[in-house]
């Protein structure tokens, strides 16, 4: 019987570094896939919405009934008329301005409320961590678009109302990943090093552990812009957003919905504006948080 005797093994010419490499490299370029693609959808929405005072529009609320319901591409409207012949294109970059500012300032103020308690409870803990987990296990058990709709029937559907609602409804999720990244730097040893050095809980929570977190807390609040969008457009179109003269998405949709079997743009251009903004935000910061992880793995 012939026995055969293993050489040595010869080492493999693809080491670990190299699938690090590659493993970066991919995440990398899909990063950058993701924040060019977010970039282009986003910014094909947003600029002309901020630029819709300056263009040459029609007037957005200007009637007339002799050219309603004209179709897209047709006698010099681009996205067609409306059921009272207003020019659509115009009443949804107007509408998206005050859609886009209600839903700005909501995660502006919802961030501000959860990067706060957040960074408390998971710096401090104790009873401060207690009360802040109890509101956020609380508000997360009701249904959000009930909740909304209840606070807007009790203190009327304005502008200011709609924003701190959603901004409300919105801080249990920069809330608990603050909490949880504060959980994590306030072990490191330079939050011992700025104890040591007399410097007191507030100052140090303030000055050194929430500089380190307000990056990824930030992206989540990015993220969170999409939601305060349909969340607005959900409220118009059920009634419950900002009333007239305010020509919201939502309320566009809605006042076109008795026509879609026979006016189909009065429902599908706005609904594709909706969607290409919320796509564009989403995958803007899909590719702003993967190259942040893909940095820190370097």
């Amino acid at each position: 019987m012939t026995t055969t005797v293993a050489g040595p093994k010869r080492p493999s010419a693809v080491t670990g570094r190299h699938l690090a490499r590659a493993t970066a490299t991919r995440q990398r370029r899909s990063a950058r896939i993701k924040l060019w693609a977010g970039g282009v959808c986003t910014a094909l929405v947003a600029v002309p919405v901020a630029l819709a005072g300056v263009l040459p529009l029609p007037d957005p609320d200007a009637q007339d009934l002799s050219r309603r319901r004209l179709a897209p591409f047709g006698d010099g409207h681009l996205f067609g008329t409306d059921q009272l012949g207003r020019d659509l294109l115009s009443r949804l970059l107007h509408g998206g301005q005050v859609s886009l500012s209600v839903g700005i300032l909501a995660v502006l103020v919802s961030g501000l409320i959860g990067i706060v308690a957040g960074s408390a409870a998971g710096y401090f803990g104790g009873w401060i961590d207690t009360v802040v987990s109890r509101f956020l296990e609380a508000q997360l058990a009701l249904p959000l678009l009930m909740m909304l709709l209840l606070v807007v029937a009790l203190f009327g559907p304005s502008v200011t109302v709609i924003t701190c609602v959603i901004a409300v409804a919105q801080w249990p999720e920069v809330a608990r990943l603050t909490r949880s990244l504060v959980l994590v730097e306030r072990e490191k040893p330079y939050v011992a090093a700025a104890r040591l050095l007399g410097l007191r809980g507030w100052s140090v929570l303030a000055r050194h552990v929430v500089p380190n977190i307000v990056r990824p807390a930030s992206l989540v609040v990015l993220l969170l812009l999409a939601q305060a969008v349909l969340l607005e457009s959900a409220l118009s179109f059920l009634g419950a957003g900002p009333q007239r003269p305010f020509a919201t998405w939502g309320r566009i949709i809605a006042d076109g919905q008795d026509y879609i079997t026979t006016s189909w743009w009065l429902v599908t251009l706005p609904g594709i504006v909706i969607a290409v903004l919320v796509v564009g935000v989403n995958l803007l910061g899909d590719g702003l948080r993967d190259r942040v992880r893909t940095k820190k793995g370097v």
